[in-house]
């Protein structure tokens, strides 16, 4: 089970700082590139946006969605697109998710979570395992959220949680923190519960 460090009420400028400190950690630990996995969303992208202001060798960066729409990448639910908007022209490789293909070993996987416990696109429904034998599945949420009502592509929990750093981003109001502390404590079998139950990891939660 996780242990959990709480950032409560943290600005996009900090957490920013926090993944920079942590990716120029990883750099300095290995000599090529290195991989990391972020969300979609609306929550995400102010961060993003601040992260690429620090000075890092972005050109060694590798982002990968956790999950993606699966639209074309000019429509405006691609999280993908959104994504390359963000980290291209500072220099880093953004990686269009596909079936079939086996993702590397995050140095961290920076996740978000909906209400319903759904982390990436492993939503209640989708009964997700430790032991799915793809890192890449197609999948359809049930229900389909309202404001993406779209098949996804998603990283299943082996690829997550083998990840060097593990963190959350479930600012935004509502009853997220409620629902990840009560995962957290292994009160649920929700999806991001068999997710924090899955590794002994120090697990950062911006809230």
């Amino acid at each position: 089970m996780a242990t959990i460090d709480f950032h409560p009420s943290a600005d996009p400028a900090t957490i920013a700082a926090w993944l920079a400190t942590r990716i120029a950690a990883a750099m300095e630990a290995s000599s090529g590139p290195i991989a990391i996995t972020v969300p979609g969303g609306r929550t995400p992208f102010p961060v993003f946006a601040a992260l690429v202001e620090h000075d890092l060798p972005f050109s060694r960066l590798h982002v990968w969605p956790n999950d993606d729409r699966q639209v074309p990448e000019d429509h405006p639910a691609s999280n993908v697109a959104k994504i390359r908007a963000i980290f291209e022209p500072v220099g880093a490789t953004v990686v269009k998710l596909e079936e079939g293909m086996v993702p590397p070993t995050f140095a961290l996987a920076l996740l978000g979570m909906g209400e319903d416990g759904h982390t990436a696109s492993l939503f209640p429904n989708t009964n997700p395992t430790l032991d799915a034998p793809t890192t890449i599945i197609r999948l359809t949420p049930d229900p389909l959220p309202p404001e993406a009502p779209f098949d996804r592509l998603t990283l299943t929990l082996p690829s997550l949680v083998s990840s060097g750093e593990i963190a959350f981003l479930i600012t935004g109001g509502g009853t997220k923190r409620e629902v990840f502390e009560a995962a957290a404590s292994g009160e649920s079998d929700l999806p991001v519960a068999r997710l924090l139950a899955a590794t002994d990891k120090m697990v950062t939660c911006f809230c």
